[in-house]
């Protein structure tokens, strides 16, 4: 029983000495880590320039809401 155990060991252990899974899961990480890296360098400056010019255009309509607000309070000019 013993025999069998320390054989069985030993296979696992040349199996995974020859298999060499490491570098492999190694160059899948960075692979995957590259490309997030890269796409939060593509996303971030595009959001910011997204929400920056939204609220500027959200500010440009309440201002000129306002002003046609303004506008319509005022009563009209007699016509001489």
């Amino acid at each position: 029983m013993e025999d069998l155990l320390q054989q069985t060991l030993d296979s696992a252990a040349t199996e995974a000495a020859l298999v060499p899974s490491s570098s492999a899961d190694g160059m899948v990480f960075l692979l995957i880590a590259a490309l997030g890296l890269l796409m939060a360098l593509v996303y971030v400056p595009i959001r910011l320039f997204l929400t920056l010019t939204a609220r500027s255009r959200r500010l440009r309509l309440l201002q000129r809401i306002r002003k046609l607000r303004e506008d319509l309070a005022q009563p009209l000019a007699p016509e001489p």
